[in-house]
């Protein structure tokens, strides 16, 4: 062996020791970022909707379900590039899941509301004090609504202001239509008035717009649907073409091209629903 040989394999020995060391270091420090940000997120969001569950066990239930997915996929198609692709979106979905919980929340509450304020209002009138009716209508209305609004009244008895605890409830529920009953109720409570009175037309004004919204998404429900169906209708004939003909098939999952392929119809797809879920979508 010449000396220009043993150099080298000295020389590819600690580049391969390098890049070995060097990667090792990268995906642990990547995979504490990951668990980081993963048990952060899933602590405040779980948090806000009233969800007590420990991060720490979710993220290993996250881990364990990503790898028996990594194998389904694998076993399943043979294409580890598709698998490790696979697994990579669904490592980032966390975040968008809470994100259609919270809405799904938001959207509860808001249509909880209305009977809600016709209860206080009625508890006022027959001469019960706010506090008192807003405990009345907790012991009678479900989560999300009675869990925010004992949260405030526990706020309260700990010496919250009142405009602070409704504010501090405005914060986990950002919604438009919240904010007029907070506001309503802030303006009530500082320059006196007729609260009673003032939450009656609320309701009403709430009750109204949830039957117009209800209305509209009775109207753009066939377009939401076709959204649904133009996104999912390839997916379903790649996965028949796939049982049909796996092996030209295979070659959307294993080459450059068909990388390439499948990345740009994700793209497209995604752009498609986009942009139908923009056209019926209204704003009431």
């Amino acid at each position: 062996m010449t000396m220009s040989s043993l150099m080298i394999m000295v020389i590819v020995g600690i580049t391969v020791s390098l890049l070995v060391y060097g990667g090792n270091y990268i995906s642990r420090d990547l995979a504490e970022k990951y668990r980081d940000t993963f048990t952060h997120t899933a602590k405040r969001n779980l948090s806000d909707m009233f969800l007590f569950i420990e991060p720490q066990k979710l993220f290993i239930a996250n881990i364990i379900g990503m790898v028996v997915f990594f194998l389904f996929i694998w076993s399943y198609t043979g294409a580890v590039v598709l698998a490790i692709i696979l697994v990579t979106i669904v490592a980032f979905l966390p975040p968008y899941f809470y994100k259609y919980l919270q809405n799904r929340r938001k959207k509860l509450f808001i249509k909880q509301l209305p009977d809600a304020l016709n209860m206080i209002c009625a508890s006022m009138r027959s001469g019960s004090s706010l506090t008192n009716a807003i405990e009345a209508m907790v012991q009678e209305q479900d989560a999300p609504l009675s869990q925010e609004f004992s949260l405030f009244l526990r706020e309260q008895r700990l010496g919250v202001d009142f405009n602070d605890g409704l504010s501090n409830m405005l914060e986990r529920i950002p919604e438009l239509d919240f904010k007029l009953v907070v506001s309503g109720m802030q303006i009530s409570k500082e320059i006196g008035g007729n609260l009673a009175e003032t939450l009656e037309r609320l309701s009403d004004t709430l009750r109204r717009k949830l039957e117009m919204e209800g209305k509209i998404d009775a109207l753009t429900g066939q377009g939401k649907m076709q959204g649904i169906v133009m996104t999912a209708l390839p997916l379903f004939i790649g996965f028949i073409l796939y049982h049909m003909e796996p092996t030209h098939m295979m070659r959307l999952f294993t080459e450059p091209m068909g990388w390439a392929v499948c990345a740009i119809t994700a793209i497209m797809l995604y752009v498609g629903y986009t942009f139908i879920r923009k056209i019926v979508n209204i704003d009431v």
